[in-house]
């Protein structure tokens, strides 16, 4: 089992201290640092100033949104990334959702499982350091009776195969992924839920491309929070599981809140999100059942801690990334140390 933090989005308030926990983590031996983007500020950005400030922990993107570029445009900032941080570039790549790829970038968001099959195969093609040729049902490279050629990337990444990752909820999300991807970056994952809601659709599409799940990174991110009062912790985690199962979405499409009732919260999650998009969000935060918090995030003592991530282990999770909370940088260091605790106590360093 490695470790990972997840620093979210940047310009949330906490940027300095984000800092300290990357580098907090890069000192601790974590494995990888990510960031994230939604309509502020953008990943690439934040992991440049992140692995120019740390030495050893890779850096990734969860995720850089396939909406937000041209696959091309991709694949040059990987390349360079790589290049820039001697190697330690992840690359993170998901749909987003429908308001922001609509609203924000004018994307429409059709067809989403063939845009990112489309995608994936132009950023790999053009990391190759191939002649980028393609003809697909979304793009067209280049485009035809017109003075455009194929073109290959001019920069050298620091490794021959950037590792590549999807965001996946949805079972035929996940299938795709674990056909054409190196890694699965998963949200709300339940141990006790995990072989139904990702790993058996993972196994699927690795199956289906004539590999297995040996080397393939199951990598989900799950808030941690240190201490005694495990019923108090959970109350933490109200207001943010609230609004990606509640908020995250509209009423027919959600895919957070479509995860919640594979799990077994069919109920709970159409009250959340009722509550939620009336405009009652602490009503939203209220009806969240404790037992959903407590099964994805880490919560209570450090040993109780341990025996979870023994029990992710045992569900397949290879990269278990903490987002730790504290409303000082103290806390959070504090809990980022009981991380690297509990995976010693747990046996599985």
């Amino acid at each position: 089992m490695r470790l990972g933090i997840n620093l979210g989005y940047w310009g949330a308030g906490m940027d300095g201290d984000n800092l300290a926990v990357a580098q907090e983590a890069d000192r601790l031996g974590y494995d990888v640092c990510w960031a994230a983007e939604a309509y502020g500020s953008d990943a690439p950005t934040v992991l440049t100033w992140v692995a120019a400030q740390t030495e050893s922990i890779d850096v990734g993107s969860a995720i850089m949104q396939i909406p937000a570029r041209q696959p091309t445009m991709t694949a040059m900032t990987a390349a360079t990334l790589d290049s820039l941080s001697g190697g330690r570039f992840r690359l993170g790549l998901g749909v987003s959702g429908p308001q922001v790829s609509e609203g924000w970038y004018g994307v429409k968001f059709d067809k989403p499982l063939a845009r990112t099959r489309e995608y994936v195969e132009i950023v790999r093609k053009a990391m190759t350091r191939e002649r980028v040729a393609y003809e697909g049902a979304h793009w067209t490279l280049p485009l035809p009776d017109g003075p455009g050629k194929p073109i290959k990337l001019t920069v050298h990444p620091q490794r021959e195969h950037i590792p590549l990752y999807i965001a996946a909820i949805g079972p035929k999300n996940l299938e795709q992924t674990g056909e054409i991807a190196d890694g699965a970056l998963l949200i709300f994952p339940s141990a006790e839920h995990l072989e139904e809601t990702a790993i058996q659709p993972l196994r699927a599409g690795r199956e289906k491309a004539g590999k297995t799940m040996e080397g393939f990174d199951v990598s989900p991110t799950l808030p941690l929070a240190v201490g005694d009062d495990v019923i108090g912790l959970a109350d933490m985690f109200r207001p943010y599981t609230a609004l990606y199962v509640g908020g995250m979405g509209s009423r027919k499409q959600n895919f957070y809140n479509q995860l919640a009732q594979r799990m077994g919260y069919e109920k709970e999650a159409a009250e959340i999100q009722d509550k939620y998009l009336d405009g009652d969000k602490a009503g939203a935060a209220a009806a969240v059942p404790h037992q959903l918090i407590d099964q994805t995030a880490l919560l209570g003592p450090v040993e109780r801690i341990a025996e979870r991530i023994q029990a992710y282990a045992a569900a397949g999770v290879t990269t278990l990334n903490l987002a730790p909370a504290g409303f000082t940088l103290e806390e959070r260091l504090t809990a980022l140390r009981a991380g690297t605790d509990a995976l010693e106590r747990s046996g599985l360093a």
